[in-house]
């Protein structure tokens, strides 16, 4: 069920021309969803109590969110990310 609903939009849209303010609203989409994903992650929830900072997150995503200002190049942008956790992993957890 999940297949078509995520199939069905590209073959309904294929053949049809959406009007540009349209196009130009749902240009925002993915950059609203990476920030909502990229927010959500940085931050720990504890019940009863004010959320705490995921350091090794935060720690990661500042060579990461510098990689989208320059680049803007998705790939790359989730090549800097993971491989910055990684180092903020290991240099924590081995030093």
């Amino acid at each position: 069920m999940t297949w078509l609903s995520r199939v069905l939009p590209f073959i309904l849209l294929k053949k049809m021309t959406l009007p540009k303010l349209l196009v130009e609203y749902l240009s925002f989409v993915p950059i609203v969803i990476m920030s909502a994903l990229w927010v959500s992650n940085l931050f720990v929830q504890h019940l009863g109590h004010f959320p705490s900072v995921d350091w090794n997150n935060l720690w990661a995503s500042i060579p990461t969110v510098i990689a989208a200002i320059l680049t803007k190049n998705l790939l790359l942008i989730v090549l800097v990310g993971i491989v910055s956790l990684a180092i903020v992993q290991l240099v924590l957890y081995t030093g």
